[in-house]
């Protein structure tokens, strides 16, 4: 972020400006016939455009001879018509031309912080304001559309019109003429860029308190619920308004600072406008002018005054462009904790073996969450890891899937460390069944396909069936095209865990985890899904994250963590036999249960 001080524009600013103006250079250069082509249009509709005023002047000399010598200029006044439709004719054909290169560019760069979005870590994610980052990404590519069409279109061919009427007007007419012309352009570009720096201050003040607003708005609606449970409605529309409130004072502030700069803008114009004019009359009266010449320096300075205040309407555009495209090209920016290692293969899947070697781990220095974990899951084998809420279950999944790398030790898969895999490899190997099934905003059908897109339809209903989803759906209305809502909210629980089962059977991993995939099913629906999941995970690895322990007692291997070390492993009846952590948290489940049951 630039200084929040009102001062001129600094070398690394304008550094970073060209660096984002060279970013966009690439997708420019994708179409070199179509940007030289509105070039040349460029070029023809601007001389059509000064050659109007010459035209002018001849019209009205030819109309002003004695009245036994005056004859219709025809040929003059078709011509003057012509001009005058050969200036639009060439802008329009040029934005014609320009069309595809500015959107596929606006595509190419959406497309592209899309993308490193998905590349960037879990840890990135899960600091992320998503409502801010929404409008971020909006602003930016808004700007990139206006940067690049208004660069090449406005600002060069403006500079290059007011050039050929300076030379113009030097070489017909008086120097005086081109003297007051440069003068009048030097002070407006002066004025109208010390007062534009001056504003920027407010712009990017107003789109951080926008973001901020706008990400207060989305995360209040999408807690919906909660907001209701606790009657806070009230609480929320005030939270917003606060930001809405510092926001409408930086609007204020930024438009009545364009006032002042536009109505600047216009004195100058003004000023220079009338030197010139009272130059031209004087000159007339000298005789060493027409009535025509003084018609060509009026109309020079009617079309200068609307490109040059237009530039100054550019500039401040394309400075606030910039300004929006910096919080989208810092997400660019944003360095990829987790990538492929320059020599990544895929992973060679043999049998699906897995090895936690000593594997440490921490989200920052001051939160150890692994400490020393080593346990093995041979290949079809199930593996359960049990433990108290914070022993770092979870976290076992998140270092398998590789969201974050280890920070001692290593995880091997078939003997490969998955440091050294391509992490699209690695992925499409491991399915999960996760805690919190959150869904997209499409249908149980789109839900349960993203397991494996593409894939028949006859195989997506199949793997409802076998999650016992089948029939729920049938009985719904719209059946398998029915709308879940946003994060799945119009499904229970259960359902949502069930799409999530089914998801994972149409991926057809050879690495499976479960973590805590029954907790949101009742006793009935967890015996079957049970049943199901153990169907599944047949001849399959799995790795089994559970908090209530009598769904893993029929795992080869139970793990059990506290304070993020394995501090007990082996069979269940190995377990109660030890009276260890393990037996005493079955005895408190089981009384649990038992009184639940009794009352």
């Amino acid at each position: 972020m630039r200084p929040s001080s009102a001062s001129p524009v600094t070398e690394s600013d304008l550094r970073g400006d060209w660096k984002t103006v060279r970013t966009l250079l690439p997708y420019l250069l994708e179409f070199k016939w179509r940007v030289g082509i509105a070039l040349a249009l460029l070029v023809l509709a601007k001389l059509a455009n000064v050659a109007v005023p010459l035209v002018l002047k001849e019209i009205v000399d030819a109309m002003g001879k004695p009245q036994a010598m005056l004859t219709i200029p025809v040929f003059l006044i078709v011509g003057y018509g012509l001009l005058r439709l050969f200036s639009t004719l060439f802008g329009e054909l040029r934005d014609a031309v320009f069309a595809k290169v500015t959107q596929r560019a606006i595509r190419r760069v959406a497309l592209r912080v899309f993308v490193h979005l998905h590349n960037l870590s879990l840890r990135f994610h899960l600091d992320r304001q998503t409502g801010g980052v929404s409008r971020d990404i909006e602003r930016g590519t808004r700007g990139i559309s206006f940067l690049l069409t208004f660069i090449l279109f406005n600002i060069l061919p403006t500079l290059f019109e007011i050039g050929l009427v300076a030379a113009i007007l030097l070489v017909k007419y008086s120097p005086w003429f081109a003297i007051i012309t440069f003068i009048t352009l030097l002070v407006y570009i002066g004025f109208t860029l010390f007062i534009t720096e001056w504003r920027m201050v407010v712009r990017r003040n107003m789109n951080d308190l926008d973001s901020r607003a706008n990400t207060r708005a989305i995360d209040s609606l999408l807690n919906y619920e909660t907001v209701k449970y606790f009657g806070n409605e009230q609480y929320e529309a005030r939270r917003y308004d606060e930001h809405l409130v510092q926001w409408e004072t930086a609007a204020v502030q930024n438009q009545t600072s364009l006032a002042a700069l536009n109505a600047g803008q216009s004195t100058i114009i003004a000023i220079g406008v009338t030197a010139l004019m009272l130059l031209a009359a004087q000159q007339v009266l000298d005789g060493r002018m027409t009535l025509g010449d003084l018609v060509l320096v009026n109309v020079f300075m009617l079309q200068l005054y609307m490109p040059l205040h237009f530039l100054g309407f550019v500039y401040r555009e394309i400075r606030n462009s910039l300004a929006d495209m910096e919080r989208m090209f810092r997400l660019l920016n944003e360095n990829r904790e987790i990538a492929d290692a320059p020599d990544a293969e895929p992973l060679n899947l043999v049998c699906g073996e897995v090895r936690f070697e000593g594997v440490g781990f921490a989200y920052n220095p001051e939160r150890q969450i692994l400490r020393e974990v080593d346990f093995h899951i041979p290949a079809g084998h199930t593996v359960a890891v049990v433990g108290a809420s914070g022993a770092g279950k979870s976290t076992l999944s998140r270092l398998l899937f590789r969201f974050y790398d280890v920070s001692a030790g290593r995880i091997l898969i078939d003997g490969q460390d998955i440091r050294s895999l391509t992490q699209a490899s690695l992925r499409a190997a491991i399915g999960i069944v996760p805690q919190d099934t959150v869904l997209f905003n499409d249908t149980i059908y789109y839900n349960i396909a993203y397991g494996h897109p593409g894939v028949a339809r006859e195989e997506v209903l199949r793997a409802a069936q076998s999650a016992h989803i089948h029939a729920f759906i049938e009985s719904l209305p719209q059946g398998y095209d029915s709308m879940v809502g946003e994060r799945g909210l119009k499904l229970s629980g259960g359902e949502k865990q069930r799409v999530a089962i089914a998801r994972a059977i149409l991926k057809n991993p050879a690495i499976l985890i479960f973590d805590e995939a029954t907790s949101a099913l009742d006793s009935k629906s967890e015996k079957a899904i049970q049943d199901e999941l153990r169907h599944i995970a047949r001849n399959r690895t799995t790795l089994v994250i559970a908090h209530r322990l009598s769904t893993v007692v029929d795992a080869q291997q139970i793990l059990v963590m506290d304070h993020g070390s394995i501090v007990e492993r082996g069979t269940h009846r190995e377990l109660l036999a030890q009276k260890g952590v393990y037996a005493h948290m079955w005895a408190l489940q089981q009384q649990e249960e038992g009184g639940f049951v009794a009352s």
